[in-house]
């Protein structure tokens, strides 16, 4: 028997190409989520599955601001939400402790404040963005190098040859006030006030590094 099944790519906001799921036909979906070949958990998606059986929404690690949904298009038929049977929530963050996450723009505007008024000091000032994964810190990036006009530095930027629009916030050249640069050992580098990628001042002064870790990860397992 031959079924027809409308999949949906959705937004998830998590990083640079990261969709949520909608798929129909439950029993399709099941075949598909504990097939051996099949590992949903190793991709940040979200799908909307739709067919004959009903309609399933399967989600990924996603980052929504509040209304953000209401104007998925998608995700909606007519002026209602699409009626979903089922929705498999595939996330980090389900768990007490995430029950409240500050706003990506609450996020923004603190690290804003702190790294301007710390590079303000002195050109020695310097701030290093504790990064833990490759990607899904291109808006934090960006916003800094325009509101501040300080690139952020980088080992390589490979990475980015499909984002060309963050070209022009990132550097390779380490003489600049704010790092995202890695390092094996980066933690013990910055306990030995040292960035990771060596950078020091030409005439022997001691840098003044602060560091800031951008990690919803981080900010759950936090202790008060």
């Amino acid at each position: 028997q031959k079924e027809d099944v409308v999949v949906t790519l959705l937004p998830a906001g998590h990083c640079p190409g990261s969709v949520m799921y909608v798929l129909s036909i439950l029993q399709m979906f099941h075949h598909l989520a504990f097939n051996d070949e099949f590992d949903p958990s190793v991709a940040v998606c979200r799908f909307l599955f739709e067919g004959e059986n009903g309609t399933v929404l399967y989600t990924g690690d996603f980052r929504l601001a509040k209304g953000e949904a209401a104007r998925m298009e998608l995700l909606h038929s007519g002026t209602r939400v699409k009626d979903i049977q089922s929705v498999y929530l595939d996330t980090t963050f389900c768990d007490p402790k995430y029950y409240h996450i500050p706003s990506r723009e609450e996020c923004l505007n603190g690290i804003l404040e702190l790294v301007r008024s710390w590079t303000s000091l002195s050109c020695n000032h310097v701030v290093w963005l504790n990064c833990k994964a490759a990607y899904g810190y291109e808006y934090l990036f960006i916003n800094l190098s325009e509101e501040l006009g300080i690139k952020v530095h980088m080992n390589k930027l490979d990475m980015f040859r499909n984002m060309p629009e963050i070209l022009c916030h990132v550097t390779t050249d380490r003489h600049t006030q704010i790092h995202a640069c890695r390092h094996p050992w980066d933690d013990d580098c910055f306990r030995g006030n040292r960035l990771p990628c060596g950078m020091t001042c030409n005439n022997g002064t001691p840098l003044h590094i602060i560091s800031i870790k951008p990690s919803t990860m981080w900010f759950g397992e936090r202790k008060k």
